[in-house]
């Protein structure tokens, strides 16, 4: 028995209905599998898997969510171990790297929870809520990491609205530092910096940081890329509205990184590196209309096929839409991240570890909850 991927045959069509199928294929996480010849034992499985079958003469077409491909495999290496191992290189044909520094992430196979530690005392969340002394800083990445964090992010500068830029040497003091301590104290984590400024990125690259975070895309300064080009940290580059306006979004946000990935990859950056943030928050109004247009066309960015940024902890459009005060946002956040996180979403950038671990946890089995009894 055979088991091919076919996605891509949907995806490239010509035809408008097939063609149509490939984009829910690429929107929504699904693959087409052609089956050969037909097995009515497989066909029995399948149904419960809730995948559409259309069965012609001599094959079955199945389209299913990738969600399933684990457990498809499970059960198919029961009927079929050629099979199974068919399923398996197609579960590894959908692997989508992130090379970062001393990590390598497969973000199809297991969610970033990337946690955000500032040291800044002007940040918009948690600035004045610690003192950052060294022993403080590192006992709070200590217990983000304990509770499920893969990244710890430091920031020295805020980039909320209306934030007031530092020269890069108070940076470098506030974050180099932390930088060195926890990478120390949590070798296991991922550690970045949140910085757009030149000599900061040399700073923290000398530090070991492993994920840069630029709320300028990187592409602002040359010497950027020049230097990024001859590292090997993660880059995570973001799309800013904040001094544009739009007529249409979705449109504008896919050319914007089209044309960003193909700057940052003739830099000589390599694709493997970078993952994509949408830039939620920051827009040129401040009426939040944007930011729930980009949770709900997030999927549109898989066409790029990089791991994809959720960056809404406690932001404004809690506020705008309910009025809530920044230490009242954590539900209104993780329904809002829920969301974004099954489209498509799967690196969480978040203050909360633990709810958010919660979160991956329980939409992760939701999503692979399938009932298959033995009869």
């Amino acid at each position: 028995m055979q088991i091919k991927n076919i996605s891509a045959e949907f995806i490239n069509a010509n035809d408008f209905a097939q063609k149509a199928v490939g984009q829910q294929i690429v929107k929504n996480d699904y693959v087409a599998l052609e089956i050969s010849p037909v097995n009515r034992q497989l066909i029995t499985l399948l149904a419960k898997f809730d995948a559409t079958i259309v069965q012609q003469a001599d094959n079955v077409q199945v389209l299913l969510t990738r969600a399933a491909l684990p457990l498809l495999q499970e059960q198919v290496a029961k009927i079929d171990s050629s099979a199974a191992k068919s399923v398996q290189a197609i579960i590894d044909e959908y692997a989508q790297i992130w090379q970062a520094g001393r990590f390598t992430f497969d973000t199809n196979k297991q969610a970033i929870i990337y946690g955000i530690l500032n040291t800044s005392p002007d940040s918009f969340y948690d600035g004045d809520r610690y003192t950052n002394t060294l022993a403080d800083v590192v006992s709070r990445a200590q217990a983000m990491v304990a509770a499920g964090a893969n990244v710890i992010e430091i920031g020295g500068q805020t980039t909320r609205p209306g934030f007031t830029a530092i020269d890069p040497s108070v940076e470098i003091e506030r974050v180099v530092p932390f930088i060195e301590a926890v990478k120390a104290a949590v070798p296991n984590a991922a550690i970045a910096i949140d910085t757009y400024k030149y000599p900061v990125m040399q700073a923290v690259i000398a530090a070991g940081v492993d994920i840069i975070n630029d709320v300028n895309g990187f592409t602002d300064d040359s010497r950027k890329l020049a230097l990024l080009a001859n590292a090997n940290v993660g880059l995570l580059t973001m799309h800013s509205a904040r001094e544009k306006e739009y007529r249409n979004l979705t449109t504008s946000m896919v050319e914007f990184f089209t044309e960003n990935l193909a700057d940052l990859e003739a830099a000589g950056i390599a694709r493997e590196r970078i993952a994509l943030d949408q830039g939620i928050g920051y827009n040129k109004a401040a009426d939040a209309l944007e930011d729930f247009a980009m949770m709900r066309n997030i999927n549109e960015l898989k066409q790029f096929g990089r791991p994809i940024m959720t960056a809404i902890s406690n932001k404004g459009f809690a506020k705008t839409l309910f009025n809530l005060p920044r230490e009242e946002r954590l539900p209104a956040t993780l329904i809002a991240e829920t969301i974004m996180y099954l489209r498509g979403g799967k690196i969480l950038r978040v203050h909360e570890v633990t709810e958010t671990q919660q979160l991956v946890k329980l939409v992760d089995t939701i999503e692979a909850g399938y009932w298959l009894p033995e009869n």
